[in-house]
């Protein structure tokens, strides 16, 4: 008897959608920053929920 549940959804092939999202992204963007990093922290703090985020990581990080 198996106990391993279906997963719903490939991880890896969602990973490799999202990196490639954001490579194309950078293509079309990348006159608009100095560098792929500055173009990454645009993106993580594009949305209030990132914000939080990282935010909360920060913090977190000072505690430990």
């Amino acid at each position: 008897m198996s106990t391993t549940k279906k997963k719903t959804f490939d991880c890896v092939a969602f990973k490799r959608r999202a990196q490639e999202q954001l490579r194309h992204e950078w293509a079309e963007r990348k006159d608009e920053f100095a560098s792929y990093g500055e173009f990454l922290e645009a993106k993580a703090n594009a949305s209030e929920w990132q914000r939080r985020f990282w935010e909360q990581l920060r913090k977190g990080s000072r505690n430990h």
